[in-house]
């Protein structure tokens, strides 16, 4: 399913906005992408107040989701292959199954790289608009 992204927007940031990203084989996942993208090449190349914005947006992500889900394990990645646009992935990894609004998750890969997941991953858009507000809420409380 391809979603505009603008309905996936969970919190902006001076510098970075928090999306949920469309699929959810690893409830709760979502990304940070850097709004202004010029004269950065890649990840390593942030600094001052766009890296400790970053950081401290990090944090109350990992806050929010860990007590909404509960997750075990955190994962990160910036790999830039599918997207130039300079972003964080935040994939929460979990033990056992979970369930949000009736819905069942399974980490398959518990113990494993993230990738490679079910890009197939059926979640519809009412139930990705659900988890938005969860953790556009859950964020607002923390933040």
């Amino acid at each position: 399913m391809k979603v505009n992204y603008d309905e996936l927007l969970v919190k902006s940031y001076k510098y970075w906005d928090i999306y949920l990203h469309e699929n959810q084989c690893y409830l709760g996942r979502i990304f940070l992408l850097l709004r202004n993208q010029e004269g950065f090449e890649d990840f390593m190349s942030i600094d001052g107040e766009i890296r400790e914005e970053f950081f401290r947006v990090g944090e109350e992500i990992k806050k929010a989701l860990k007590k909404l889900f509960k997750p075990d394990k955190m994962n990160y990645a910036a790999l830039s292959n599918t997207s130039e646009k300079l972003h964080v992935h935040i994939i929460p990894r979990y033990k056992t199954e979970r369930v949000f609004d009736g819905k069942n998750y399974v980490d398959a890969r518990w113990g494993k790289n993230y990738a490679p997941y079910d890009k197939d991953y059926p979640v519809d858009i009412s139930m990705l608009h659900k988890l938005r507000d969860t953790i556009q809420k859950e964020l607002t409380q923390c933040g």
